[in-house]
């Protein structure tokens, strides 16, 4: 019996070869397509059945999220009904191997009929499909990655990517950019990193740990206990911010006077000039500014230097920004 893993590095092999072979099979017809979604004021809708279907799904969601209006339709449910959601402004993606799968077929007439756009994405050259289509992409691949031949892994492969070679070419001529990607995905790391601000996590009102300059360190550092935002905000009655004393301020503050620390006035041993950063920026530029100069918080000034907020490094973190 073959070993397991000389089976899967030749399945590996197979699959990597289909694709690589796409690229000689890369033509006008491909340039035809991109100009043909591209100049398109509908939506693409990809349709296929079986492996071909999963395939499609994923091809749909590609170019959802990258600028591109589509969504799946599966090809047996058209045609009882959901043919009413083509208008003759969209484009069908039809992904076939072979390029006779019944229910793509039955489609045509429809297609025809209303002049919808039809880019056919099959195997089999003179297939129904691909001599139907305004376009056809050829994803023909030499052999399946099965022993039996039948079952359907380089051919998937191949036309996966494919999609996505229609997808990226797309995105780039859009000149589609990385917040444009983040506004469609709100809710993943990339949207977060590019749409969540510093107000949205900064620490307000009175759970702002304040002292004066005067304030005596050992009340200082109760203050910074109570808030537990390992900072405490030196700034004077009206609350402009004249500098922070941190559980590293203390630490170092103990170390070098002993005791008599604990005697000293905030004024004395806070750190002058600290690093702040506006309500309105990122909160991966907090990050990045913590990061830089190794320290767990921010203050946040308003336009007149009053302090309003302050964001520390774990609320970043919490919310999956790194």
């Amino acid at each position: 019996m073959e070993n397991i893993i000389d089976i899967a590095k030749k399945v590996l092999k197979i699959e990597a070869d289909a694709v690589f072979a796409l690229t000689e099979k890369l033509n006008s017809n491909f340039e035809k397509a991109v100009e043909l979604v591209y100049k398109s004021k509908g939506r693409v809708i990809v349709t296929g059945m079986g492996k071909s279907g999963l395939v499609g799904k994923k091809i749909a969601a590609t170019l959802a999220s990258t600028g591109t209006p589509a969504f799946f339709m599966h090809p047996a449910e058209a045609s009882h009904g959901d043919l009413g959601m083509v208008t003759s402004e969209d484009i069908i993606i039809a992904i076939s191997n072979s390029g006779e799968t019944e229910e793509l077929a039955g489609l045509i007439p429809f297609l025809k009929r209303f002049n919808v756009s039809l880019i056919a994405m099959t195997g089999g050259l003179n297939s129904t499909l691909a001599k139907s289509a305004d376009v056809h992409l050829d994803v023909s691949v030499k052999e399946e990655a099965c022993p039996l031949g039948i079952v359907p892994t380089a051919s998937t492969t191949a036309a996966l990517a494919m999609g996505d070679a229609l997808a990226v070419a797309l995105l780039t001529k859009r000149g589609f950019k990385e917040e444009d990607f983040a506004f469609f995905h709100p809710g993943g790391n990339l949207g977060k990193k590019l749409f969540t601000k510093v107000k949205d996590l900064m620490h307000t009102g009175d759970a702002l740990p304040f002292v004066s300059p005067e304030t005596a360190v050992i009340k200082a550092v109760m203050e910074i206990s109570s808030k537990r935002l390992g900072v405490a905000i030196v700034s004077d009655k009206g609350k402009k911010v004249l500098g922070v004393l941190t559980d590293g301020d203390i630490r170092r503050g103990i170390e070098k006077w002993g005791k008599d620390f604990f005697d000293m006035k905030a004024g004395e041993v806070m750190s002058k000039n600290p690093k702040t950063i506006s309500e309105d920026e990122l909160a991966v530029k907090a990050l990045s500014i913590m990061q830089t100069h190794s320290i767990t918080s921010l203050a946040i000034p308003d336009s007149d230097g009053k302090a309003i907020g302050i964001i520390h490094l774990h609320d970043i973190l919490k919310q999956g920004i790194a």
